[in-house]
């Protein structure tokens, strides 16, 4: 397929329990500025033109169903099963893509990033194009200390150092033959995937504010962040 042709793609993970939250709500569930956070994930896929799936636990999608009946919320999206593990939700996420084709633009993005920018998408899809794949990545703000075996600590050079967000953007043809292995412990996301595979990745520039929404104070930050955010950018 040229490049020309070539379609955006989107797998969204949405497996969070709300356990560490401290929620009995999921927390990709959570209010946002009037909506769920799930859903201003989406939104921004749809605006960078992805067809969109979203991976939800069994137990999720019955609620998550209601919910987008009883807000009309509007994009199209599918939804898969996710597996035990998030290797398993991506590899379920890939095999739901309908007529996925080589060359073709896969992002795969954590539910509970709702604050990245369409422009921060679109890099990703059009660095991926041209490379075969796009990670965002930003500077850490702390030093960074790593414990020896033995209890001991050294120093890590922090202008050395990347901290990795999403979406990990790829050609379809990549993501669909890294992904057809056995899971390993060294699998901590779709990069390291694609690197055991013998494909170089490519670091682009993230954003500060593309946050994962781990914890009570990540939701405050988000509000606070979001108020401030276009909601219809599509640069």
């Amino acid at each position: 397929m040229s490049e020309k042709n070539s379609k955006r793609h989107a797998i969204i993970v949405a497996g969070g329990s709300g356990t560490r939250f401290g929620s009995e709500v999921p927390k990709q569930f959570l209010p946002l500025e009037g909506k769920a956070v799930l859903m201003h994930t989406i939104e921004k896929f749809d605006q960078a033109g992805a067809t969109i799936v979203v991976v939800l636990p069994a137990e999720h999608q019955e609620m998550w169903m209601a919910m987008c009946k009883d807000s009309n919320f509007p994009v199209t999206h599918t939804v898969a099963t996710g597996g035990k593990t998030r290797f398993e939700s991506v590899k379920n996420g890939i095999a739901a893509i309908e007529d996925l084709a080589d060359g073709d633009l896969v992002a795969v993005h954590d539910g509970v990033r709702p604050l990245a920018s369409v422009e921060l998408i679109n890099r990703c899809y059009d660095i991926a194009q041209t490379t075969g794949s796009a990670i965002p990545v930003v500077n850490p703000n702390d030093s960074i200390r790593q414990v020896l075996d033995d209890g001991t600590s050294r120093q890590l050079l922090r202008s050395s150092l990347r901290a990795v967000q999403t979406p990990q953007t790829f050609r379809a043809e990549l993501l669909k033959g890294a992904y057809d292995v056995d899971e390993s412990p060294l699998f901590t996301d779709d990069a390291s995937v694609v690197e055991s595979a013998r494909h170089q990745v490519i670091l682009v520039e993230g954003e500060v504010t593309n946050i994962k929404i781990t914890t009570p104070i990540d939701m405050i930050i988000a509000n606070e962040l979001i108020k401030d955010m276009p909601q219809n950018q599509t640069t």
